[in-house]
């Protein structure tokens, strides 16, 4: 289980954005807002990240508002952190949404969320 000491750096996790181009770092958390053609597309898509969170047994903090899924990550464990696996449950994120039409707009997320 991860602990602090398994928390990313600023540097760690701005190489990890490199690759993670659907996602930002915004106050302590890798966040993105998905845009869907309506708010049913946009449940199937809280539901699908459901799934991918029990089975991994790391869940997101979701935000829904009509066709847009606002989904943030961050390990509760490691004191709120960025830690590894939020990169990597990021990136399953990712190929989820693309699967399901989802645009994301990293740059939507509310700063103050």
């Amino acid at each position: 289980m991860p602990g602090a000491k398994d928390a990313l750096t600023r540097e760690q996790i701005d190489l990890e954005l490199r690759g993670l181009t659907q996602w930002a770092y915004v106050q302590g958390g890798l966040v993105t807002v998905y845009k869907l053609e309506n708010a049913r597309q946009a449940l199937d898509l809280i539901a699908a990240v459901g799934d991918i969170a029990e089975e991994a047994n790391h869940h997101p903090d979701l935000d829904w508002r009509y066709n847009r899924v606002l989904v943030r990550f961050s390990s509760h464990d490691a004191g709120g952190q960025v830690t590894t696996r939020d990169v990597s449950a990021a990136a399953t994120v990712s190929v989820l949404a693309e699967r399901l039409g989802a645009v994301a707009e990293p740059d939507q997320y509310p700063a103050s969320s």
